[in-house]
């Protein structure tokens, strides 16, 4: 499978740490947190969490915390197919493509839910053939877009002459609310919404990178740890203090697995400061540059971020022959991947 290309997209509403902690304060539901979880929010939005702003789905930031139920499921209705969709338009712009050439369409998402799926939305809006194939992966949380890409890879060895787009696309805003659960309150000042697309084919081309060499690993026995459990009919992520280490551990042995070059680059899941800081010490490999750039602009993005520093590796260094791709979250599970040029 060749990486055709790769490009992302974002709401266009930004908010920096401290604009999100302003309108806060002046919020109803802050107030009736405990004085402990104010604490955790100050601490978190105000700290050193590697995070310069967040794109939400929104221009009205200050109810962003306090939506219902519908409200939060009807959001992620209206956004996810058109962030989507936007992040679709631009890769397939990179290609030279035109949406009528594509045969499948992969699309992975854990922030919300619909039936039909996102893909069936998407396929409307960017006028797909009524043939194209269509898969959405729910369920795989932050890691998902890794498996996305190898579930693709299969449909490509079956039709190689067949061209496919993945897409990886969050609304984590259509997930935030506050009450007095750490977890829940380390998500809404982490998480941001993006959308990232690739465009792939089954041909090889000249000087194109193919993926290969999809490992994962799987955890159950740290599924407590990081995964979305349902309170009141919204999501609620269940974050332990374990998850920097669980996730570093995993993509250690992933990475041993993979018995790279000496020196490989990687792009990885940006989880958050904490996380990159201790995947940084356990694999004593290459600073994390591109996933502290996403960070820093984007949030935790779910999903999409591990391809996001993808895309801005390949950008940033243009010569580059291998890059080694790795995610994780819910499950507990990890995943990864290598692109290496023809």
């Amino acid at each position: 499978m060749y990486l055709q290309s790769i490009a992302h997209a974002v709401p266009p509403q930004s908010f920096t740490q401290t604009e999100c902690w302003d309108a806060l304060l002046n919020s109803i539901t802050f107030q009736q947190l405990k004085p402990r979880s104010r604490t955790i929010l100050e601490k978190v939005l105000l700290g050193e969490n590697g995070i310069g702003k967040r794109h939400f789905a929104t221009d009205q930031i200050e109810s962003l915390f306090s939506l219902g139920a519908a409200a939060l499921n009807s959001k992620f209705e209206a956004e996810a197919p058109n962030l989507a969709a936007a992040a679709l338009g631009k890769a397939l712009a990179q290609a030279g493509r035109s949406p009528d050439e594509l045969d499948a369409l992969f699309i992975c998402t854990c922030s919300g839910y619909l039936c039909p799926g996102i893909t069936s939305y998407v396929a409307e809006k960017m006028r797909l053939s009524r043939h194209t194939y269509l898969q959405d992966i729910v369920g795989l949380g932050c890691g998902a877009a890794i498996p996305t890409l190898r579930s693709a890879q299969g449909f490509l060895a079956a039709q190689p002459e067949a061209t496919v787009a993945c897409i990886a696309v969050e609304i984590c805003s259509a997930a935030f609310y506050l009450d007095d659960d750490p977890g829940v309150l380390i998500s809404a000042s982490l998480f941001g919404d993006a959308a990232s697309a690739s465009i792939w084919s089954g041909q090889a081309g000249d000087d194109q990178f193919r993926i290969s060499q999809f490992d994962t690993i799987h955890l159950p026995e740290s599924r407590e740890a990081l995964r979305f459990t349902n309170r009141g009919g919204k999501l609620r992520n269940q974050l332990h203090r374990c998850v920097p280490d669980v996730a570093a551990s995993a993509v250690r042995e992933l990475h041993q697995r993979a018995q790279l070059p000496a020196g490989t680059p990687i792009a990885a899941h940006v989880g958050g400061r904490d996380v990159l800081l201790t995947l940084e010490a356990t694999l004593g490999g290459p600073r994390l540059d591109a996933s502290w750039k996403a960070l820093a602009d984007y949030g935790n993005t779910s999903s999409p971020s591990v391809l996001i520093a993808t895309e801005a590796m390949l950008e940033q260094h243009p010569a580059m022959d291998r890059l080694w791709l790795t995610s994780f979250g819910a499950g507990f599970a990890a995943h990864a991947c290598q692109l290496s040029r023809q």
